[in-house]
């Protein structure tokens, strides 16, 4: 199964346990460019859970628009899990609606290609997922070219979105 293919099947099950316990998601990407976010959207019902998304595709953005230390960035580049938990933390805020954050945040930051950046081969991904209680982060290492790394890294940050909603992490 294509990631294409894996997201149109796990968005719904996301849109839906959301529904349910009444929560939202708010959705911070870099190298995806908005693919969560559409992913999620496309689910008839999803206005009802999802806050929207920002994609701080450039590097500054991160800081300024997400909250993600501009420390952090100069350091260790955008590819990079402490990145990855800021910008999913710093979008909850960002996306606030009456003062209220949004339930949960995630975020993609990662090496699409064609070439490395900050030292980082192409298909090394971090993903984040912050809620309340804290932010933590997956590193992945996909293959492919471009697009198929950008599909799969929206399938694999939902099926950990569902996963930790059902609490399994």
């Amino acid at each position: 199964m294509s990631g294409a293919d894996a997201a149109v099947r796990i968005a719904p099950r996301v849109v839906s346990e959301l529904t349910v316990r009444g929560e939202s998601v708010a959705v911070a990407e870099s190298l995806t460019g908005g693919l969560v976010v559409s992913a999620l959207v496309a689910v008839p019902g999803a206005s009802a859970v999802v806050r929207g998304g920002v994609v701080a595709y450039a590097t500054p953005v991160k800081a300024t628009v997400l909250g993600v230390s501009a420390a952090l960035l100069a350091a260790n580049g955008a590819v990079d899990p402490e990145v990855a938990r800021q910008m999913a933390s710093g979008v909850r805020t960002a996306l606030a609606v009456d003062g209220v954050p949004a339930t949960w945040g995630i975020s993609t930051t990662g090496v699409a290609g064609p070439d490395p950046q900050d030292g980082k081969s192409v298909g090394t991904v971090f993903v984040g997922i912050a809620s309340a209680d804290g932010a933590q982060a997956f590193e992945l290492h996909l293959d492919g070219d471009r697009d198929a790394i950008r599909q799969a890294v929206v399938s694999e940050l939902l099926v950990r979105l569902s996963a930790t909603l059902d609490g399994g992490e």
